[in-house]
């Protein structure tokens, strides 16, 4: 799988997870993959700050990454 082909996948993933976020104010951008194993997310808005971030980062937005794209490892939040 190309990088390209990679990042599209990543990005169909976060496109489906995306309506859940915002049902509660938030959202998330992809800042990019590292080794072609390590996402790279922006949680948004109301995500910022809250207190069960980690968890939908890896129950949810994880968990649906690997679902789309299964080389996938990691995904982490970068701070703003």
């Amino acid at each position: 799988m190309t990088a390209e082909e990679l990042t599209a996948k990543v990005q169909e993933a976060l496109n489906e997870i995306r309506p859940f976020l915002q049902s509660d104010g938030g959202d998330i951008s992809l800042l990019g993959i590292d080794d072609g194993t390590i996402v790279r997310v922006q949680l948004e808005g109301a995500c910022v700050g809250c207190s069960v971030n980690q968890m939908t980062l890896k129950s949810g937005v994880e968990m649906t990454i690997k679902k789309h794209a299964p080389q996938i490892e990691q995904v982490i939040n970068i701070e703003a």
